[in-house]
């Protein structure tokens, strides 16, 4: 969610299809109305609006809700303004609504996907997929308790755009190619400052993990797309040193992945002089991201370094919360011709969103113990 500001849409060809009628689209709606919706999910959306209908935005207020329907009536005219209890009410209500993006709070998302789902939708929510793994266990319980209520359980899915990035899951083609894995190394150096429109957003600042674990679940979620297995152990410490930022605002950790290699995870929240890499040694070569841009867009630059010396080098443009949306607008579209249950795409599912969490979770309580190993939750 905090670094969309720069998405911009990949250059693919496009397959051609005959335009599927209006009323066979899927219908949709979005909850909320802040700053990621406006710059990202409006825009974003309106590049694929012949896959769905915007049939509503909703925010707790009516000001709120309005601003935000007023931009996106520039691409969805008949797009329809809902606020409140009642206006969520109509949403759930609303049986032409299949589909609903839930992009609020991090500390009121889970709760609200619940209810959704109990009414039968399918849901996107933002990341973080929960505020901690405690919430997420309870949240899978009660989803997993609905197929016993429901002919078709709905898709819960998780909007973690780096799992869709071409860099990402291009690099994840190209890891055999380095041989065993030696080292891998995790630098994030971000510039969340009070020039970021994100920086002063209440609800990361009265967050578990504040920005570490809001930002944070991205550079996870990359890290376990490049390596291709789980983190099993942490050993962290933690500090706060920036006084406008919420603590933690460092953290630099151990970690130990499934496939026995080992490897350096350093996130500071807020840096001068903006840096995010991720390199990972083999036998072999190194295989290594960085964020970066190219001729004006921003994206990853891909560099293979092998033992003969040569050097592959490659630059793939931010898509990633494109892919993501439809991704899940199609599977809701499968789902709702089909029948029966659907699973959906896995990079998209809750569990994994609760992977990237339990990483931070499992780093953050090791810094609170001054360093002491933790084992990552496993789901």
């Amino acid at each position: 969610m905090l670094s969309g500001s720069h998405f911009q849409q990949l250059d693919l060809p496009r397959k051609t299809a005959l335009p599927m009628a209006e009323s066979q689209l899927p219908q949709i709606a979005i909850l909320g109305s802040g700053i990621f919706v406006k710059t990202q999910y409006i825009p974003r959306l309106a590049e694929i609006s012949q896959l769905f209908v915007l049939k509503a935005i909703w925010s707790r207020s009516e000001e709120s809700a309005r601003s935000a329907v007023e931009l996106a009536r520039n691409h969805f005219p008949n797009v329809e303004c809902k606020w409140g209890g009642a206006g969520l009410e109509e949403i759930i209500k609303d049986t032409s609504i299949i589909g609903v993006a839930v992009v609020v709070a991090g500390q009121t998302q889970v709760e609200m996907s619940l209810r959704l789902l109990k009414g039968g939708k399918h849901v996107l929510q933002e990341k973080p997929a929960a505020a901690c793994i405690a919430e997420a266990e309870n949240a899978l319980m009660h989803y997993n308790s609905l197929s016993t209520n429901m002919t078709q359980k709905p898709i819960w899915a998780v909007a973690e755009n780096y799992r869709f990035e071409p860099a990402f899951t291009e690099c994840k083609k190209m890891i055999a190619e380095i041989g065993d894995m030696m080292n891998v190394q995790v630098i994030i150096e971000g510039s969340m400052n009070s020039s970021n429109p994100y920086f002063s957003s209440s609800w990361r600042r009265n967050f578990f993990g504040g920005f570490i674990l809001d930002m944070g679940v991205h550079y996870v979620a990359g890290l376990r797309m490049l390596v291709g297995c789980e983190v099993t152990s942490v050993s962290a410490m933690t500090s706060h040193v920036d006084k406008t930022l919420p603590p933690p605002d460092n953290i630099s950790a151990l970690f130990q992945l499934e496939n026995g290699c080992s490897g350096v995870f350093a996130m500071v929240v807020s840096s001068r002089s903006p840096k995010i890499v991720w390199r990972v040694v083999g036998l072999n070569g190194t295989l290594e991201v960085e964020r970066g841009n190219k001729d004006g867009k921003h994206g990853y630059s891909v560099s293979l370094y092998m033992g003969d010396g040569q050097i592959k080098s490659f630059f793939y443009p931010f898509c990633g919360v494109q892919e993501e949306l439809k991704t899940f607008l199609s599977d809701i579209s499968l789902a709702n011709t089909k029948g029966g249950e659907c699973k959906g795409e896995p990079r998209l599912s809750f569990v994994e969103g609760t992977r990237d969490i339990a990483v931070l979770e499992a780093m953050l309580e090791s810094g609170k113990r001054e360093g002491a190993l933790v084992q990552v939750k496993k789901f």
